[in-house]
């Protein structure tokens, strides 16, 4: 298998036996940025810095999402504990 294409090469590339592989993970990427966003938005009263986390999760493709629900979801928890 050669692993290095050129420009001219691209359409010798046998998508059909490619593409189960990339689709998959295309769909997960998608899927964890639409959850992400989702979450994002249902709960924007209580989170910091809507804005700058929606452009993480759409630009940080399937890092953005995760580090949203790493680091992003602790803002409620910081005000649950003001609001009690």
């Amino acid at each position: 298998m050669k692993l290095h294409y050129g420009f001219d090469e691209i359409s010798q590339i046998n998508w059909g036996s490619i593409l189960p592989i990339i689709v998959p993970f295309l769909l997960v990427g998608f899927l964890l940025i639409l959850i992400a966003l989702v979450d994002l938005y249902r709960h924007r009263a209580t989170r910091e810095n809507v804005l700058l986390w929606t452009i993480v999760i759409v630009f940080f493709n399937t890092l953005g999402p995760i580090l949203y629900f790493v680091i992003g979801r602790k803002d409620v928890n910081k005000h649950a504990i003001r609001n009690q």
